[in-house]
């Protein structure tokens, strides 16, 4: 029996790749794993910075968001103020112009009824003046003659103010039933 077949003993190449190996340990634990170590922490900090910025990013939208229905409410508030404003400034203005017309109409109304009442009463005065000399026209036919008018004066005044109060009487009377 032979000491080097039992494998369970250790001999000389175990001793030099246990060292070998503790060796390459030391230096894996001192050059490789720091820099691996350091880059995955680097890695892991920009992942954190990149998820805060993309939070703040939602944040900042949902911000930009609300302010942006917030405005458009306020527009569509100003919108409504505007158009019943212009509402009430229509309203204005027709109720303004059916007052300016109605206050034309009884203008012209008024003057048609003035003027009217002037050419009646200019009409009343010529045949008041006609009146007379007609009456005396009408007088020296009857009778055959020529009649005095300066003598027949109060005649011919009392006839064309009983002509004129008649007038009188009759265009207060028209004009109370018009009104």
């Amino acid at each position: 029996m032979t000491t080097a077949s039992i494998f369970l003993l250790p001999n000389g190449t175990f001793f030099v790749e246990l060292i070998i190996f503790i060796v390459l340990v030391v230096i894996m634990g001192k050059k490789i794993i720091p820099p691996i170590t350091a880059a995955l922490a680097e890695r892991q900090e920009r992942i954190r910075a990149s998820l805060d910025a993309a939070d703040r990013a939602r944040a900042d939208a949902a911000a930009a968001d609300d302010e942006r229905r917030a405005v458009l409410e306020e527009a569509r508030q100003q919108a409504r103020e505007v158009v019943a404003q212009a509402n009430r400034t229509a309203e204005a203005v027709r109720v303004d112009f059916q007052t300016r017309g109605q206050a034309e109409y009884d203008r012209i109304v008024g003057d048609a009824e003035d003027e009217v009442a002037l050419a009646r009463q200019r009409a009343v005065e010529e045949a008041a003046s006609r009146l007379g000399e007609i009456t005396m026209d009408v007088v020296e036919r009857v009778i055959g003659r020529p009649v005095n008018t300066e003598a027949h004066d109060d005649l011919i005044s009392e006839a064309v103010s009983a002509l004129r109060a008649d007038a009188t009487g009759g265009a207060g009377a028209s004009s109370g039933a018009h009104s």
